[in-house]
């Protein structure tokens, strides 16, 4: 199943129906209610029992109709009598019912629960305490679906302020449009480059649409709105075949992690955020501080491992960063640890400078550690569009970068770097950052991401 299909699956998916009749027996009945109820049984035993007695009356030779009136006369006295009789237990019951409710009040108020006064009852009858193991089935059938609602829900919480401008910018040019013409797509182009989708993409989304609107007979604006999105997220499909986006682990011995980037993008935050994952999975973490030139750097990490609870190996402001690089290698094989993660330097003012430590740092793994490092993540933020596409062709050429990690991809309209960045460098989006909260540093997901970019810019036609 191609990701336009699992995309559409997932747009046109019907709502679960709201349950409706549950909604009258949410709060218990009130005492004034209840008589009310009880009256209203009161009167409708009656009515049932009016037609009987006509039906009887018809029933009977109308030579007896003078003794057929005296009966029910005799018969609605009768039910005068019971109908009193029934206002006087009705009375009865909802006086008992407004003391009941009157103690299940005050129980309630201390519980701070809305249950009806049998469920409080039966509660508080029971004092054996509740046995643990009858919940874990439960939990460990609705564990997984919950962890997928709530990357759903991030994806598209994450996503929205550039869902909300590329549909804008799609929707401004569609309401132009009058025909599908040379100018049409060579205005789609602009609108397309402007969404930070990437030129060479852009070109070739309209390349490919000039035969495709016409096989579809796309006339109306959602029709080739339609279009203009489905050949989006096949050509990003296409272009991820055969893509890894996940992170290589040693099989055996520390796992080596290398970040690059420039200075800004938040490397150091989405190496906090990755050791406080991998730990809460049970993994032994070091993080190795080798930015020593900026100002702070150190501190920094050493402020994210104090609160993930993880060591951090230092030296010096001001020393070879390759030297600590050595010291915590070392650290990670004598002590047994999963992942070490490498902080690096990323100032773009000493380009040369800058290449060469990180071919030395890159040295001094691969000679202490066989297969390492498994990683090299380039850190881009995603605010600064087509200039981090820039960073990463620099860093490509330079560096054996393995994959990206995009930050702040939630404070930006330019989410659709994402799809330049696939097409024109061929590397995996591994890790995407969809908010400030630990937990919002997300494994990339390419079919929630295509969700969360175009979530509600498809729809069927009516």
């Amino acid at each position: 199943m191609g990701l336009f299909d699992i995309f559409k699956r997932k747009a046109t998916k019907p709502e679960e129906p709201k349950p409706v009749e549950s909604e009258t027996s949410e709060a218990p009945l009130t005492a004034s209610e209840e008589s009310a109820i009880s009256s209203d049984t009161s009167v409708d035993k009656t009515s049932v029992v009016e037609p009987e007695s006509s039906s009887n009356v018809e029933a009977q030779q109308s030579s007896e109709v003078d003794s057929q009136t005296a009966a029910s006369t005799e018969s609605l006295e009768s039910e005068s009598m019971v109908s009193k009789l029934a206002s006087q237990e009705t009375s009865t019951i909802a006086e008992q019912s407004e003391s009941l409710a009157s103690e299940d009040s005050n129980e309630s108020s201390e519980t701070e629960t809305s249950k009806t006064p049998v469920e409080v009852d039966s509660t508080e009858t029971s004092d054996e305490p509740e046995e643990p193991v009858a919940d874990e089935p439960e939990d460990s059938v609705t564990e997984e679906p919950a962890v997928a609602e709530h990357e759903e829900a991030t994806y598209e919480k994450g996503l929205e302020k550039t869902r909300s401008t590329f549909g804008s910018r799609l929707n401004e040019f569609l309401a132009n449009f009058r025909s599908v013409d040379e100018d049409f797509f060579e205005e789609l182009e602009e609108t397309l480059i402007k969404s930070d989708v990437g030129f060479d993409m852009a070109v070739s989304i309209s390349d490919q649409l000039r035969d495709e609107v016409k096989l579809q007979n796309a006339k109306s604006k959602q029709a080739v709105s339609n279009v203009i999105i489905e050949k989006l997220v096949q050509i990003y499909d296409d272009q991820g075949k055969d893509e890894d986006n996940s992170i290589h682990f040693a099989a055996q011995g520390p796992t080596v992690i290398l970040f690059v980037g420039v200075n800004g993008v938040g490397k150091t935050t989405t190496i906090g955020k990755m050791a406080a994952k991998y730990k809460q999975q049970g993994k032994k973490v070091l993080l190795a501080a080798a930015d020593t030139f900026r100002a702070g750097a150190t501190k920094q990490l050493q402020v994210w491992g104090d609160r993930d609870g993880v060591e951090v190996v230092t030296g010096p402001e001001g020393s070879d960063p390759a030297s600590v690089v050595f010291d915590a290698v070392d650290k990670a094989k004598k002590e047994n640890y999963d992942v070490l993660f490498v902080d690096t330097a990323g100032r773009l003012q000493n380009k040369v400078n800058l290449m060469n430590e990180l071919e030395k740092m890159k040295r001094i793994i691969e000679r202490e550690i066989a297969g390492a490092p498994q990683e090299v993540l380039l850190v881009l933020d995603s605010t600064t569009g087509q200039n981090a596409l820039t960073q990463a062709k620099m860093f490509k050429s330079s560096t054996d970068v393995t994959g990206i990690v995009l930050t702040k991809l939630d404070g930006t309209a330019r989410g659709g770097i994402v799809l330049a960045i696939r097409n024109e460098l061929h590397l995996p989006v591994k890790f995407v950052g969809l908010g400030e909260q630990v937990a919002d540093l997300q494994e990339f997901d390419a079919s929630e991401y295509v969700y969360g970019l175009f979530k509600g810019l498809v729809t069927e036609e009516g």
